[in-house]
């Protein structure tokens, strides 16, 4: 059991923990250098995904009202064009 964590983790679960706690200092530090927090993290994500969600439900709106209008232009030459072959 051991081997397989420790094949998945790349190294022992000691050795893995201790770099991790490392990587995320540095990481840490670098972020608050440039003036992140966990809430503006937090909440940049939260406000993308529910930029996603507002705007793809828009663009969903928007692709009927284009289906609407090329369908004005699109089906009066349809039926144009079925009429015209109909009588050959």
């Amino acid at each position: 059991m051991a081997d397989g964590v420790n094949r998945f983790l790349g190294d022992s679960l000691g050795r893995t923990i201790v770099k991790l706690i490392v990587v995320c200092l540095v990481v840490g530090f670098v972020l608050a250098f440039f003036g992140f927090t966990p809430d503006n993290i937090v909440g940049t994500i939260r406000y993308w995904f529910l930029d996603l969600w507002y705007n793809g439900f828009r663009a969903l709106g928007r692709v009927g009202d284009y289906l609407l209008l090329g369908a004005i232009v699109v089906i009066p030459i349809f039926v144009i064009l079925r009429l015209l072959s109909y009588r050959r």
